[in-house]
């Protein structure tokens, strides 16, 4: 706890207050846009805290980028109660934490590094937060056979909330082979009661098995759509018969793949649900206080320039 001494004016007699102080961070690159640092800071000030939210973008720290363990470092010395990990890092901090939760041990990826006792401690919030979003987001949403695209840091946490919400079938691709593979595989013994889970080399296989088996929606678990690597991971030819689209992209809040896919008619689902849940879960992870989802959730669309995203 921290005490903060407030001098009165005019001479008068000192006060002090004392709040406690919350020093956390965001690990990433090209994050200069995020909303994460208003979300956590505003709820902060609602529980009576002295919150501070610093971003280490490393596409702003030179031209030879320190590592997750130098920002984890200097994190450390500096007093930081915890950082948030977003691309190109929730794989590599990893192995650089003394604990893991169930959570981050499952998925394979850290997207919350909790800085006490001198130990650090990985979790994934990413999961609770896909899941979270989709449950609230497209509720009646069919969920029989489902697309994943990208099995990375995120994909993993995402594939386990799609199998946890229902979905029976569940189609992985990712441009490195291998780690669709070994997600599927992963899943397929993590969770019995699921139908099938199937590695696709291509994307290229989806007309033929949509005859018989067609999707019924997709994810896009890539950062395949932010401003700084814009595009659409899936063509728009494998949109029209797809009932629902998510995307986990949220800078832009509205990707292209989201676009095509409102205007051939899908439901669409942005990464700005994800975003604010993943952070709800964090802040509880940081202060040990319980936030408030739907202030937070203001918070993040209280931004006036839709173009904006978070990270």
């Amino acid at each position: 706890m921290q005490k903060i001494l407030h001098i009165a004016p005019h001479g008068a007699a000192s006060t002090e207050v004392a709040r406690p102080s919350v020093l956390v961070g965001l690990l990433g690159q090209g994050i200069q846009k995020s909303r994460t640092p208003a979300m956590h800071e505003a709820e902060g000030i609602h529980h009576g805290l002295r919150y501070i939210y610093r971003l280490f973008d490393t596409d702003c720290m030179g031209d030879r980028h320190p590592t997750a363990a130098d920002v984890l470092r200097a994190a450390e010395l500096c007093g930081f109660a915890g950082l948030n990990v977003t691309f190109p890092y929730k794989r590599e901090v990893m192995g650089l934490m003394d604990e893991l939760s169930d959570a981050a041990r499952a998925v394979g990826a850290v997207n919350t590094v909790v800085l006490r006792d001198g130990k650090r401690v990985g979790h994934n919030t990413d999961w609770w937060g896909f899941a979270e979003s989709l449950r609230r987001g497209l509720p009646e949403a069919p969920r029989n056979r489902v697309l994943l695209i990208g099995a990375g840091g995120a994909g993993g946490a995402v594939a386990q909330a799609l199998v946890d919400s229902g979905v029976a079938h569940l189609e992985i691709f990712d441009t490195q082979a291998d780690r669709s593979a070994g997600l599927a595989q992963w899943l397929m013994a993590r969770n019995p009661k699921i139908q099938s889970v199937t590695a696709l080399e291509s994307l290229d296989q989806l007309p033929d098995r949509a005859v018989v088996r067609p999707l019924d929606g997709v994810v896009n678990a890539t950062p395949i759509g932010m401003a700084k690597l814009p595009g659409t991971p899936l063509p728009n030819r494998f949109l029209e018969t797809r009932p629902w689209v998510a995307d986990i992209v949220y800078f832009p809040l509205e990707t292209e793949l989201l676009r095509e896919a409102r205007a051939v008619g899908c439901q669409v689902l942005p990464g700005s649900g994800m975003a604010v849940f993943q952070a709800v879960k964090a802040f509880e992870l940081f202060t040990g206080q319980i936030p408030d989802a739907d202030r937070m959730a203001a918070t993040f669309s209280a931004f006036s320039d839709p173009s904006e995203g978070a990270a």
